[in-house]
């Protein structure tokens, strides 16, 4: 998801991942999205300017569903505006658009100018979080709410002169004329100077510090002060609320057009990347042939800075190349490869442009994969156990328009049993008429390779590796025929094992291959490899 994802809003990464993880079955749907991706991949000057377009569009729909539910507040209104307001420039951008769904886009985007201006004309450009204290609605908009404003000014004007007489008329300059929710407007005198109030005043609290007191000409301009704010905050609220209704009036133009958006930026994100990293458009058919010529995996390629990413050629039909066997060792690029050819066949399918130097990839139905190792303790599942109802969902549910994935089948038990459990399964997929799926199978189990003699449909192939001065290097390279050894110890010895570990792992192994037996019948694996020291001590007991 993250090297697809170069959409611009966020609208348009819901979209793609909906792409990836429901990708499309039918063959004429899949044309017409990559027909789009190709278009726009042509035309570099037109991709820039709808990303750049894109870029200043916020979440339509969340906006939506935000002022349509009576939670939206201001700024979203303003939002919504902005993104509304780069509608009429996407449909340019598209006037001139060929291929089938660029033009769909293009008769789907429904430009909104007079809910935009009336948005625009209506709020001010930063308005408060919340229209509960007002300052939302611009002025000129309303007159009344323009002479409500102008009637709290004048009375804030005149409590500034009020607080001037009477200090003034009391002789005390520290007098101040202040507001609070409980007590409205009162006078506050500070403790010192109390003693000095005239007698009108009326003393309404007794603080540490201060007296508070109000007197009957301030109460009756206060009426008149809160009353011209609270209208205006009422009206300003009536004036939202009007709006917000045009909004949920024009929801369906406004939901279809973001839906627009999003699709555009997917289709946008796609070719961004088909031309980033030299991605190719598939040829989709309806046979039963997957044929990819140099496929790269497009996570691996884009994060690998230690060595340059090795392409590798496929080749899948559902009867002389059905299984690709594949082995060799630990790290040498199995599993990455099995993967890579999935994540193409899905690429493909979602209408999107595939790393690789070509790709025909025919319909599938399913992707069914069994990798990685890991158990489920919560519900009492082994790894072992996981691993085998998930082979069994793929043997069960598979049929021969699907590609399956299995990595290392039959690890989580003992070696015999594992073998035997992967040749069974390899066997059932291959002869199994109502399944036999183009297949994938990696595997350690060298023993697997001889099934290429009797099942027609099963192909040998390997990882290629270079032994040089003792150590392994992995060329990463997917030939035909089966590997001749696992190289184990040199992974481990990669992985910075104690010597004394290795060489004891290298005369076992040898025990092993050479088939030594003691007497319970088990080959000899703990017999070690006897040094001149123990020769020498050897032929001395012999004097004796």
């Amino acid at each position: 998801f993250d090297i697809l994802n170069l959409t611009r809003t966020a609208m348009g990464a819901r979209k793609l991942m909906d792409c990836i993880i429901q990708p499309l079955a039918e063959r004429s749907e899949i044309e017409k999205r990559l027909d789009a991706v190709e278009e726009l991949c042509a035309n570099r000057t037109r991709l820039r300017d709808i990303c750049e377009t894109l870029s200043s569009v916020k979440d339509i729909e969340r906006l939506l569903t935000r002022i349509i539910s009576g939670s939206g507040g201001p700024r979203e209104f303003i939002a919504l505006s902005k993104s509304l307001s780069t509608l009429p420039l996407l449909r340019e951008l598209l006037s001139s658009c060929r291929s089938l769904l660029l033009r769909k886009e293009y008769e789907n985007i429904t430009p909104l100018p007079h809910l935009v201006t009336t948005i625009e004309k209506a709020i001010v450009d930063e308005p408060p979080v919340s229209a509960r204290e007002g300052g939302v609605i611009r002025d000129g908009y309303s007159k009344e709410l323009d002479e409500l404003r102008i009637a709290n000014t004048e009375g804030k004007k005149w409590l500034a002169e009020y607080q001037t007489a009477e200090q003034q008329r009391t002789g005390i300059k520290t007098l101040k004329v202040r507001y609070n929710k409980v007590f409205g407007y009162y006078i506050e005198i500070s403790k010192g100077q109390a003693s000095r109030a005239p007698e009108n005043y009326i003393r309404k609290q007794t603080l540490t510090n201060a007296e508070r007191f109000i007197t009957p000409e301030l109460k009756d301009y206060e009426n008149k002060i809160l009353g011209a704010q609270e209208r205006a905050i009422e009206l300003e609220q009536e004036i939202i609320e009007q709006i917000r209704k045009e909004i949920i009036a024009h929801s369906e133009q406004i939901q279809c057009s973001a839906n627009v958006i999003a699709e555009l930026d997917v289709f946008s994100a796609l070719a961004n990347r088909a031309l980033t990293s030299r991605y190719v458009r598939p040829v989709i058919t309806e046979g039963d042939v997957i044929h990819i010529k140099g496929g790269r995996h497009p996570v691996i390629e884009q994060i690998s800075t230690t060595e340059k990413f090795v392409p590798n050629d496929t080749y899948l039909n559902c009867s002389t190349h059905q299984i690709m066997l594949i082995t060799g060792p630990n790290m040498a690029g199995k599993s990455t490869y099995i993967r890579q050819v999935a994540l193409i066949v899905i690429m493909a399918h979602m209408g999107s442009f595939v790393p690789a130097d070509s790709a025909e990839v025919c319909l599938v139905d399913r992707v069914f994969t069994r990798v990685g190792a890991s158990d489920d303790l919560a519900r009492g599942r082994s790894t072992f156990m996981v691993e085998m109802q998930e082979t069994a969902n793929i043997l069960n549910n598979a049929t021969p328009r699907s590609l399956i994935v299995l990595d290392e089948i039959g690890r989580g038990t003992s070696t015999f049993d594992g073998i035997s459990i992967a040749w069974a399964v390899a066997e059932y997929l291959h002869n199994n008429p109502q399944v036999k799926a183009k297949t994938l199978f990696a595997t350690h189990y060298h023993e697997l390779t001889d099934m290429e003699l009797t099942l027609s449909g099963v192909k040998n192939y390997n990882v290629l590796v270079r032994e040089q001065n003792g150590r392994v290097v992995f060329l990463r390279k997917i030939v035909p025929g089966a590997s001749d050894k696992s190289y184990g110890i040199h992974v481990a010895q990669l992985a910075g094992m104690p010597p004394s570990v290795l060489e004891r792992a290298r005369e076992i192994l040898s025990n092993l291959e050479e088939g030594e037996i003691g007497e319970a019948g088990q080959p000899k694996i703990a017999r070690k490899r006897s040094t001149k020291k123990d020769e020498d001590a050897t032929s001395q007991l012999t004097l004796f």
